[in-house]
């Protein structure tokens, strides 16, 4: 057995609401350090990022004019029958304007691609109900996970956690130098 990687095994989708243009969210700079230190992968969907440049402002698109992003590719059925049934739990009576729309493909891009979708939509009381009220609909119908960025930091610190663990038996086990991000993400 090799060296552990620092990898955490974890893959992000940020929702347009977590794009932090301003730096002003500490949860989200964690892990944005986290993914530049190669410990996450986060990434952003297309619709997404269109949502930020259409916003008005220019720092919030340059500040995500790195960021890897999804592509909006319809391939299979499979796909059209996920997106639809995400449009039904998110807007039963379907989605009405652009932003409802945006909605359903970020929510869909993270079942498309994988990765767990961070966001803050339905946390207010103004927008009660959006994509995290429906959180447990959408992961018992199609397997998407969606977490808030704080719960998402607490995942990732329990994974950092488990991996410096396992290096440090490696350590012992194998005799070789402990990896120098042991103890430091």
């Amino acid at each position: 057995m090799g060296m552990p990687p620092r990898f955490v095994g974890r893959g992000y989708m940020i929702d347009s609401n977590r794009a932090n243009a301003r730096g002003g969210l500490e949860t989200m700079n964690q892990l944005q350090r986290w993914a530049a230190d190669e410990v996450i992968e986060l990434m952003m969907s297309e619709p997404a990022r269109g949502e930020i440049a259409r916003g008005g402002s220019d720092a919030p698109a340059r500040r995500v004019d790195g960021q890897i992003f999804t592509m909006s590719l319809y391939t299979s059925a499979d796909e059209s029958r996920a997106k639809g049934l995400v449009e039904r739990i998110l807007f039963p009576d379907g989605a009405k304007n652009e932003n409802e729309r945006n909605d359903v493909e970020i929510v869909f891009h993270s079942w498309k691609y994988k990765r767990t979708l961070i966001t803050n939509d339905g946390s207010s009381g103004r927008q009660s109900g959006g994509i995290l009220g429906n959180r447990e609909r959408l992961r018992e119908a199609l397997g998407i996970r969606i977490l808030t960025d704080e719960e998402a930091v607490a995942e990732v610190r329990e994974r950092i956690k488990a991996r410096d663990e396992l290096a440090r038996w490696w350590h012992q086990q194998e005799g070789q130098p402990l990896p120098p991000w042991v103890g430091e993400d």
